[in-house]
């Protein structure tokens, strides 16, 4: 994941973001404040913001490229979601169950066809059974 990947995403928020500091130093414009302080609050808020993209995104390219790496070591890549690691954000939580959900369900469906295999085995093993002993009685 890269870093301008990640801002792409946030470009509507960072657009709100500047309007909303727009209309704040429009609203500064009408009353007696100091230079000091309507440069300071702009620059406070984008600061706080850009501080809020960095701590968000190592946390999210840490995992992702974890998974990846994992991914690439595995060679049965369904067992990723035995050994990833729960995120502790919430996108990642979400696609860890996710995977999980979907890694259970394939389970589900490679055993229903393991049982019905099983059965046909069964029925062909009895079916046979039977038949050799009227050729054999002869």
């Amino acid at each position: 994941m890269r870093f301008q990947d990640f801002l792409k995403e946030k470009v509507p928020m960072f657009f709100l973001l500047f309007l909303g500091v727009i209309s704040i130093e429009i609203f500064l414009l009408i009353y007696p404040f100091g230079n000091f302080i309507k440069f300071y609050i702009p620059i406070v808020i984008f600061g706080s913001y850009w501080i809020g993209l960095v701590a968000e995104y190592f946390p999210k390219r840490n995992f992702y490229c974890y998974l990846d790496n994992m991914l690439n070591e595995l060679d049965e890549k369904y067992l990723i979601t035995e050994i990833i690691r729960m995120p502790n954000f919430l996108e990642g939580k979400i696609l860890k169950n996710s995977l999980q959900q979907i890694d259970k369900s394939m389970l589900e469906h490679v055993n229903q066809y393991k049982y019905l295999t099983e059965d046909y085995k069964e029925y062909v093993e009895l079916w046979i059974h039977e038949i050799k002993l009227p050729i054999a009685s002869r």
